[in-house]
């Protein structure tokens, strides 16, 4: 479904998106990645013998996964740019979720601009990961 400026207002919530994390995930996410074997993102032994509850997900992939709930909020739209803070570490095989909100739109440079607030959470709320983004959307007109 294509996703027009002409219908997004600023207030907006995105879609939520529901996601895990699994172990095969992150193991195939860290192979494309080049940094496969046993480690803190794929090992939960490893993980605690650097002071950590379990293997984690690489900031990376979690970066991945934000800019995928973006893209497919954003329809025939794309993805300008993605700025996120980590504040929590992320772990394997929690239900988490993707949200949103609009903050913003601007008409700059010919192009139809959405800001958004967005973060990945846990199912209980809990932030993990935040960040901003800004999606380009076509126009009716």
């Amino acid at each position: 479904m294509t996703r027009y400026y002409d219908d997004v207002e600023m207030g907006d919530d995105m879609e939520p998106e529901e996601l895990v994390a699994t172990d095969a995930a992150v193991e195939e996410f860290c192979e494309v990645w080049g940094n496969p074997g046993a480690g803190r993102f794929t090992d939960n032994e490893a993980a605690k013998s650097e002071g950590l509850q379990g293997a984690i997900v690489p900031g990376i992939l979690s970066m991945a996964y934000m800019a995928r709930f973006v893209t497919r909020w954003a329809g025939g739209g794309s993805l300008k740019k993605l700025d996120v803070v980590f504040r929590q570490m992320v772990f394997h095989e929690i239900p988490l979720r993707l949200v949103g909100v609009i903050t913003d739109k601007n008409e700059l440079d010919g192009e139809n601009q959405v800001e958004c607030d967005i973060y990945l959470e846990t199912a209980d709320g809990d932030r993990l990961v935040g960040g901003k983004a800004t999606a380009v959307l076509p126009s009716k007109h």
